[in-house]
């Protein structure tokens, strides 16, 4: 008797085979639909997944999205922070490095000759790191020279303050804050069409000891990644542990790439359930040519004894089978349509997420498994009119 199951097993997947190529033209159309579905399923779904680091890259360029300032109502230095609260600062978030930088923002005087009138301008000095990053785009240097190798200072200065000076590159500058006095040469010209093409900006160390602030600075400029909610909760934490300070996140960059993404993962989403929609409605088609066909052979199965319940389980085997054939073609072919799409459309290639392929399987399965409704039919069907020939 134990072995009367096994048996039944057998015959069972047996007749599925036989059922999945019987009709191998229409098994071919079938496995399309749900190869074409898969494929597109899996794309869409691996660019939205791939969408929230891409968004976070690009708004990095438009620079800090949160910023520690001094509190407006300290009493000593008021307007100054120590460089040492860096060392307080988590420089991780979200299983990401977050990008710290430290500034010092002072009003100078600057001449590019003696006999000139000299030009009042916010100086901002940078840390090192935030120093390259603000000769990004500018013309290089003629020459190189360290920052603490000699009294004159490469400098970065604004296209228009480039204009009121008249400065060229390698050209000299004399600045002067109080009664501290610095000179500096033109590295290079930055033009961003906002208030930095007003500023000269340079390394940290020589704006402090040119506005005679050492170890001090204006403010702390963190990159933080991470969706909106990350980072407001980053910035929470780092006011609890920095009492002596203000953390003010830019709201406008945080909110703004969060209703981006929102906006993008929607449409993905409406795409993708239009296109199981449609594929769903593609093999609902061929299962009812199917169901056509296959309603002699289904009498014949419940004239011998098969219970309704079998035959159902036959053909739902079958449209699974179909699903899981079609979603892992289609998926791998999916997720490298969405490599090549990354690469055609941001200039880098999407990172194939190992999520997408399971789901997007697992989707396509559904799919066949829901478009073989027509089947179901056919577990309604009477023996005896199937022999008598009625329709």
């Amino acid at each position: 008797m134990a072995a009367l199951p096994n048996h039944n097993r057998a015959m069972f997947w047996r007749i599925v085979r036989r059922l999945l190529f019987a009709h191998r033209a229409r098994l071919f159309v079938i496995l399309l639909a749900l190869g074409a579905g898969a494929a597109v399923t899996g794309a869409l779904l691996n660019l939205q997944a791939d969408a929230k680091r891409r968004l976070t890259s690009e708004f990095r360029r438009f620079g800090p999205n949160v910023l520690v300032l001094p509190m407006a109502s300290a009493a000593e230095n008021p307007a100054m922070l120590p460089e040492s609260i860096l060392r307080s600062i988590p420089l991780e978030n979200a299983n990401s490095k977050v990008e710290a930088a430290s500034s010092l923002y002072t009003v100078v005087r600057i001449s590019s000759a003696p006999s000139k009138s000299p030009v009042t301008a916010v100086l901002v000095g940078k840390t090192p790191f935030a120093f390259v990053r603000a000769l990004d785009g500018a013309r290089a240097a003629p020459r190189d020279v360290a920052p603490d190798s000699r009294d004159e200072y490469p400098c970065v200065v604004g296209e228009r303050l480039r204009q009121r000076l008249q400065a060229r590159e390698g050209t000299q500058l004399r600045l002067s804050a109080g009664e501290s006095a610095g000179s500096c040469w033109v590295a290079g010209f930055q033009q961003r069409g906002g208030p930095e093409d007003d500023r000269i900006a340079m390394d940290l160390r020589a704006a402090q000891n040119l506005a005679g602030l050492p170890g001090l600075i204006s403010a702390v400029e963190l990159t933080v990644p991470g969706t909106p909610k990350q980072i407001e909760e980053y910035a929470a934490y780092l006011q609890r542990i920095l009492p002596q300070a203000e953390v003010r996140p830019l709201r406008q960059f945080t909110e703004a790439q969060g209703k981006i993404y929102s906006r993008i993962a929607g449409l993905l989403d409406f795409t993708v359930a239009l296109v199981l929609l449609l594929t769903s409605l593609c093999v609902m088609a061929a299962m009812a040519n199917v169901a056509a066909e296959r309603r002699n052979d289904v009498g014949l199965m419940k004239a011998i004894g098969g219970a309704k319940r079998r035959v159902l389980r036959l053909f739902l085997a079958e449209a699974a089978l179909l699903g899981a054939a079609g979603g892992v073609i289609g998926a791998a072919a999916g997720i490298a349509l969405s490599m090549y799409l990354g690469k055609a459309v941001f200039g880098l290639a999407a990172r194939p997420r190992l999520i997408v392929y399971p789901e997007s399987v697992a989707l396509t399965m559904m799919v066949a498994i829901l478009s073989a409704f027509p089947l179901r039919r056919l577990a309604n069907v009477r023996p005896a009119s199937v022999f008598r020939g009625e329709s």
